[in-house]
């Protein structure tokens, strides 16, 4: 059940990141890829520096939101390059 989770709130971080980060996009489903990947990015980057967010839904989505945001600004780097 927690992988299911896990895939949620990477999908709604891949969304949210998509709207907040403007310019040429990847697509919805590109950006839920994005989120998914980013979570796993987001959680290892606050892990490695100690810092929480706090628990529950809400911290999770900051957490996979951030690194879905971080992300998307390299995929955009690399892509404009």
């Amino acid at each position: 059940m927690n992988i299911l989770w896990f895939i949620l709130i990477g999908m709604a971080a891949g969304w949210l990141a998509g709207q907040l980060v403007k310019g040429s996009g990847f697509g919805l489903v590109g950006d839920i890829v994005v989120g998914i990947i980013g979570a796993l990015l987001g959680g290892l980057i606050f892990s490695t520096f100690g810092v929480s967010a706090g628990g529950g839904l809400l911290g999770s989505l900051i957490v996979a939101t951030i690194g879905a945001v971080i992300l998307l600004f390299g995929l955009r780097l690399i892509r404009s390059a």
